[in-house]
């Protein structure tokens, strides 16, 4: 699994011209991709890493000062671009498998006492944010 962590002041995600997510307030805005061989120990550990990295304002994680997360589900983070100009996707899981986990992301999340928005699984989503620093991390657990 891996996740694009973003610090944002704000982030929202459209569908179709109507807003599907949106936090409008100092937070993180998280794209989430599945492989897999993903599972609930990936899950965990990705949700732990966005609840707890001390990536806002003076060292504060989003469960220390409450902070809300944006969740986008994002297969193409598992582009293989080694090869010509078009990516293959065979490193992303399948939608079946992808969407259970990435909601299984929000979930452990939301358990951590997070507020939680997220996009539409499968959908062709606008994705507008403002970075704040910037602040760009990525995050990567690998399959047992």
């Amino acid at each position: 699994m891996r996740a694009v962590v973003q610090r944002v002041t704000r982030a929202a995600v459209t569908v179709d011209g109507a807003v599907v997510g949106r936090i409008d307030r100092p937070g993180l805005l998280a794209l989430v991709g599945v492989t897999p061989g993903d599972g609930p120990a990936q899950v965990e550990l990705i949700a732990r890493k966005i609840a707890e990295l001390r990536i806002l304002r003076d060292e504060q994680c989003a469960v220390d000062v409450g902070a809300p997360v944006l969740v986008v589900s994002q297969f193409t983070l598992y582009a293989d671009t080694r090869k010509g100009r078009r990516p293959t996707w065979n490193a992303a899981a399948p939608g079946a498998v992808a969407e259970p986990l990435v909601a299984d992301v929000v979930a452990a999340l939301r358990e951590r006492g997070l507020e939680v928005a997220t996009g539409a699984f499968g959908a062709d989503m606008a994705v507008e944010l403002v970075n704040d620093g910037p602040v760009t991390i990525l995050l990567e657990s690998v399959p047992e």
